[in-house]
C-alpha cells in the first residue's frame, strides 16, 4: 500500500514543479501597440456595416512560458453594461509564449455593430451614434480569466 502512495506523492510533486508558479497576467502580460477604431465589414442587407475593432501585442514579461495563451474582448456601449459584442483568439497556442517574447498584432473584431444606408465617414458622424469600449481579458492554461485592460474605441474608420 505504501507503494501506491508514494508515487502518487511523487507524481503530485513533479506535476506542481514542473508548471512553476501561476503568473498574474495583470503584471505578467505588457500591452503594447494598441489601436481602436470602427471596422468596414462591407455590405449586409444592403447597408453599410461597421463593427468595433482593437488591435495589439502582448509581450510576456513574466519569468514563466505561458501555454495556450487565449484573450477575450467583450465589446460594450459605453451606455450600457450589457454586451454588445465579443471576439476570441488564441494569442499563443501549445507552444507558448516564451519570457520576454511579443506576439505578432492580434486583431478582434466584434461579431456586432452598425448598419445604415449613408456612407461609413456619415455613420460615425451620426447623432444616434453611440461609441463603444473594449474590455480585454486573458487567460493562459487552466487559470482563471482576468481582466487586463479596457480601452474606448476610437471614432476612426479601419478598412484593413
Amino acid at each position: 500500500m505504501r507503494a501506491p502512495v508514494r508515487l502518487l506523492l511523487l507524481l503530485g510533486l513533479l506535476a506542481s514543479t514542473a508548471c512553476g508558479p501561476t503568473v498574474d497576467l495583470r503584471k505578467g502580460l505588457q500591452i503594447l501597440e494598441v489601436s481602436t477604431g470602427w471596422y468596414d465589414a462591407g455590405l449586409v442587407d444592403g447597408q453599410n456595416k461597421l463593427v468595433p475593432v482593437v488591435s495589439f501585442k502582448l509581450k510576456n514579461v513574466s519569468d514563466q512560458k505561458l501555454v495556450t495563451l487565449q484573450i477575450n474582448a467583450l465589446f460594450r456601449r459605453v451606455t450600457e453594461k450589457e454586451e454588445w459584442g465579443s471576439g476570441f483568439l488564441t494569442a499563443a497556442g501549445s507552444q507558448g509564449l516564451a519570457p520576454g517574447a511579443t506576439t505578432p498584432t492580434l486583431t478582434v473584431k466584434s461579431n456586432l455593430g452598425y448598419k445604415g444606408p449613408e456612407p461609413r465617414h456619415e455613420m460615425l458622424r451620426n447623432a444616434h451614434f453611440v461609441d463603444a469600449k473594449v474590455e480585454l481579458s486573458a487567460k493562459y492554461g487552466s487559470t482563471q480569466w482576468v481582466r487586463i485592460a479596457e480601452y474606448p474605441i476610437k471614432r476612426e474608420l479601419i478598412t484593413q
